[in-house]
């Protein structure tokens, strides 16, 4: 048999063809596995730590209505919080929300830091700012910060706008 013969067939197109259409299939397979494998490994990590850093009930989700009442308190915050500085790190704070829990907020470049109707940085904060914060949960339980803003305590306002 003479092998330019056999490699300008059309049975040996045919039968290239056919590996090519395969060997596409299993890499959009493994593409698909290995997306999947991710989401699970995204939600396991966020999962494992999302009643430590958002306070959720300690004893799991819907343990009876008790936890409806908004006079428990056991609501959680997985998109923001609001809460007072505690530590200050390069990119991270962390603060003391309600029921004195302390969550971890990441700053990035593109956060927003607003004191009143001002745009301040990093650096302007401190420790013992009341803050509220507005982000989206990570996969480590901490909230990647949009959007901070300093409030003003009850202490700190004048007695003309606290009316």
């Amino acid at each position: 048999m003479d092998p330019n013969k056999f490699f300008g067939s059309k049975t040996f197109k045919i039968i290239t063809g056919i590996l090519l259409t395969f060997v596409i299939f299993l890499l959009g397979f493994q593409l698909g596995t290995m997306v999947g494998f991710k989401k699970a490994i995204f939600s396991y990590k966020w999962g494992e730590n999302y009643h430590k850093n958002f306070a959720g009930p300690h004893d799991g989700f819907m343990r009876g209505m008790e936890i409806m009442r908004p006079e428990n308190k056991r609501f959680i915050e997985p998109h923001g919080t609001i809460g007072e500085i505690i530590k200050i790190d390069n990119q991270s704070i962390i603060i003391k929300g309600q029921d004195n829990v302390e969550k971890i907020i990441i700053i990035k470049d593109d956060t927003a830091i607003r004191n009143l109707n001002m745009d301040v940085s990093i650096t302007d904060l401190k420790v013992n700012d009341l803050i509220v914060v507005l982000g989206s949960p990570n996969d480590f339980g901490q909230i990647d910060a949009k959007l901070i803003r300093i409030i003003p305590k009850p202490e700190n306002i004048p007695a003309d706008q606290n009316k």
